[in-house]
């Protein structure tokens, strides 16, 4: 898996000539690394005195940035399962109409599953992003600066894993599945609006 290969060997392949892993898995993987962040912080808050009245919300906080570090590890690897699984359909036979048919069906089918990868990861940013602000709030203002870098690879990955949606949005032919994925675009956009803004300006009062 990609995710347990070294940092080198990753970018290695990234940089290949291989169009996997790509953008959707850099997505993920700074998403994964934002929730990292923000375990890291809640880590060092929890156990020291001066913030033992928030420690317990700390505690829920890091339970959450661990899933959804999880979570986002493994759409890293989803990611590149999903665009292969593209890929393939288009070597599937065409020579009767048939043919044709169940490939332009399957090809069809693999476009909506390759959107709907990254819109998972878009929507996970999002928890991190509001994660971002509770940690920067209440974390240890000795690394509350990596509450801010947090929030910054969240939205970097959330606005990545939406150019990855529209890039298979402007293939998929079925109406439905459009409309729904671009609402879920606009719910997702509207609900980033200003969040990276806040943080930055709470950890800015923070660091002085």
């Amino acid at each position: 898996m990609l995710i347990d290969k070294k940092v080198s060997n990753f970018l290695d392949e990234l940089a290949s000539n291989s169009p996997t892993p790509g953008g959707g898995s850099v997505a993920a993987l700074a998403g994964a690394l934002g929730a990292a962040l923000i375990s890291m912080v809640g880590n060092l808050t929890v156990g020291k005195k001066k913030y033992e009245d928030v420690e317990e919300d700390i505690k829920k906080i890091i339970s959450s940035s661990e899933k959804l570090r999880y979570e986002l590890s493994q759409l890293i690897e989803e990611d590149v399962k999903v665009f292969n699984n593209f890929m393939s359909t288009y070597k599937m036979p065409k020579e009767t109409e048939d043919e044709k048919k169940v490939r332009a069906e399957k090809i069809q089918e693999s476009l909506i599953e390759a959107a709907k990868v990254p819109l998972k990861v878009a929507y996970k940013c999002l928890d991190i992003l509001s994660l971002s602000k509770e940690v920067a709030e209440k974390g240890n203002i000795n690394v509350v600066s990596d509450a801010g870098v947090a929030v910054l690879m969240a939205e970097a990955a959330l606005e990545s894993a939406i150019l990855n949606v529209k890039i298979n949005l402007g293939m998929i032919k079925d109406e439905k599945v459009r409309a729904e994925l671009s609402s879920s675009i606009k719910e997702i956009l509207l609900k980033e609006k200003g969040q990276k803004e806040k943080v930055l300006e709470i950890v800015g009062e923070k660091i002085g």
